[in-house]
């Protein structure tokens, strides 16, 4: 096998030119590779989610729009208060996918900033660069649009742990539930 054709050395095969830095990039790369599949295989399944709650909603408002026109009685409103309890849970549906969004969004964040990292440890002229690497963290720190995820940033980098870092940027008590939009 020529020098040309040689494939670069593996922590499980090792030579003299095996390295961490080499290594520490393929890892970066698998999380990469591991988040994209999990988004895209998430993406399929709520599509199919999505799908099935909107025909659901116009199937509901059908049931809702005819239940009207029925002589007042005991069944109409039967059917009226069901229609009116299907919507109240489409309406919870809904804002589990703003969840859900908000999710899909952070991973996407967190696999560019994971690339970004890889790039900067697989370049020598850059691995022992701090200007660069405080710029790679300058970087990943605007592309938060989340003040909860800015303040984890700011703690992780200031040294916490990170369960003191969690429990300095959760949200606050009552607060769980509100959406913050990207």
């Amino acid at each position: 096998m020529s020098d040309a054709t040689k494939s670069p050395s593996r922590a499980g095969n090792p030579d003299l030119d095996w390295s961490q830095v080499r290594e520490t990039v393929m890892m970066l790369h698998l999380a990469v590779a591991q988040i994209e599949r999990t988004m895209c295989d998430g993406d399929e399944s709520v599509n199919t989610l999505a799908r099935s709650f909107s025909s659901m909603v116009g199937k509901s408002q059908s049931i809702h729009a005819a239940a009207v026109n029925l002589p007042e009685g005991r069944e109409r409103e039967t059917i009226l208060n069901n229609c009116q309890a299907i919507e109240a849970s489409m309406d919870e549906a809904i804002v589990a996918f703003q969840f859900y969004d908000t999710l899909t969004q952070r991973l996407t964040h967190i696999g560019n900033s994971l690339d970004d990292l890889a790039r900067l440890v697989a370049d020598p002229e850059r691995l022992y660069n701090p200007y660069e690497w405080h710029g790679l963290q300058r970087s990943i720190r605007s592309k938060y649009t989340n003040e909860a995820d800015r303040r984890m940033f700011d703690a992780i980098l200031g040294g916490a742990s990170i369960k003191d870092a969690m429990e300095t940027s959760a949200p606050a008590a009552g607060k769980g539930t509100d959406i913050e939009f990207f």
